[in-house]
C-alpha cells in the first residue's frame, strides 16, 4: 500500500497535539491529518466499545486486534523464522513448509517463538513439540507448519508430515497477552542490536552453507582425483582453506566472498560429476 492509497490519516494520542508531529504526518502522507478524534479519549472509547461488544450490548461492530510481536519457529542453526509478522490483524493464519537438515533424521522439533530478534535464543519461547517422520535423506522430508491465531489471542500450532499425514496440534494461550512494557523492551532490544543480529544471521547462514559445501567438495575431489589438473587441485585447495580460515575467524564478509570464490572454482567439478553420473 502507498501513502496515496489512504483516504484519511487519523491522529490519536497526546503527542499528536504537537505541530511538528502534524507537519511530519502531512509531509509523509501528502494530506492534512484528520483531527476529528479526541487524542486523549480515543483509546478509552475503543475500550468501552469493545466492552459493549463482549457484553452483547453492541452489535455489528468489529474491533480488530493485532499481534504485538512476530510469531515463528526456530530453524536449523538457531535462527528465528517469522511466520506471522508483528502488527498482523487477528484472527489470522499462515504457514510454511520445512525440510530435514540432517540425513537419517526421523523427527523435527517445532519450537514456537515470539519476538523481533534474528536469533532464536534472543526471542521468547512459547512452547515446543516433536513431529516424527520416517528416516529420510537430507532435504527429503516435508513438514508443513501452520500458525493460527484466533480473535481471543489463542495460538494454535499445527505440524504435519506430508508423506505419512502424521500431525500434531498444540494450543498456546499467551500469544498476544504481552504487557506494553515487555513489547517495548523487545522492540528496543531489536533496534539496539539490529546490526549485530543481522551479522549473526548472515554469518550463521553462510556457516551452514560452508558446512554443507566443504564435505561435498572433498568428496568430489576424491571421486575425480585422476581427472583434474594439478593447477585445478591447487586452486580448489586454496579456496577451501580460505573458507575454513574465514569460518574460524568468524569474518562474515570474508566468509561470504570465499564461499562465492569456492563455488566459482568448483563449477567444473559439478559439471564433470553430472556427466559421470549420466554416462
Amino acid at each position: 500500500m502507498k501513502a496515496g492509497d489512504l483516504d484519511q490519516v487519523i491522529l490519536v494520542g497526546g503527542s499528536t497535539r504537537m505541530p511538528l508531529v502534524r507537519r511530519i504526518v502531512h509531509e509523509i502522507f501528502g494530506k492534512e491529518p484528520d483531527l476529528s478524534q479526541h487524542p486523549d479519549e480515543a483509546v478509552a472509547l475503543g475500550a468501552v466499545l469493545q466492552g459493549a461488544i463482549l457484553e452483547g450490548n453492541l452489535q455489528h461492530v468489529t474491533l480488530l486486534d493485532v499481534t504485538p510481536l512476530s510469531l515463528g519457529i526456530e530453524t536449523f542453526g538457531g535462527l528465528m523464522n517469522v511466520i506471522i509478522p508483528r502488527n498482523t490483524t487477528i484472527p489470522t493464519k499462515a504457514g510454511e513448509m520445512f525440510t530435514n537438515a540432517v540425513a537419517g533424521q526421523s523427527g523435527m522439533t517445532i519450537t514456537v517463538l515470539q519476538g523481533e530478534r534474528e536469533m532464536a535464543a534472543d526471542n521468547w519461547k512459547l512452547g515446543g513439540f516433536e513431529i516424527p517422520f520416517p528416516p529420510s535423506a537430507k532435504g527429503a522430508a516435508r513438514v508443513g507448519v501452520q500458525l493460527s491465531l484466533d480473535a481471543d489471542g489463542i495460538l494454535q500450532v499445527l505440524a504435519r508430515d506430508t508423506a505419512t499425514g502424521t500431525e500434531k496440534i498444540v494450543e498456546i494461550q499467551s500469544a498476544v497477552e504481552v504487557s506494553d512494557e515487555a513489547v517495548e523492551a523487545m522492540l528496543a532490544g531489536s533496534l539496539e542490536h539490529a546490526f549485530e543480529d543481522m551479522d549473526a544471521r548472515i554469518f550463521t547462514e553462510a556457516r551452514l552453507k560452508a558446512e554443507e559445501m566443504l564435505p561435498a567438495v572433498e568428496a568430489a575431489l576424491a571421486q575425480l582425483a585422476g581427472e583434474l589438473s594439478p593447477n585445478e587441485i591447487v586452486d580448489i585447495r586454496a579456496k577451501t582453506a580460505d573458507v575454513i580460515s574465514a569460518l574460524e575467524s568468524r569474518e562474515t564478509v570474508r566468509l561470504k566472498k570465499s564461499l562465492a570464490d569456492l563455488d566459482q572454482s568448483t563449477q567444473s567439478l559439478a559439471t564433470r560429476l553430472m556427466e559421470k553420473a549420466m554416462g
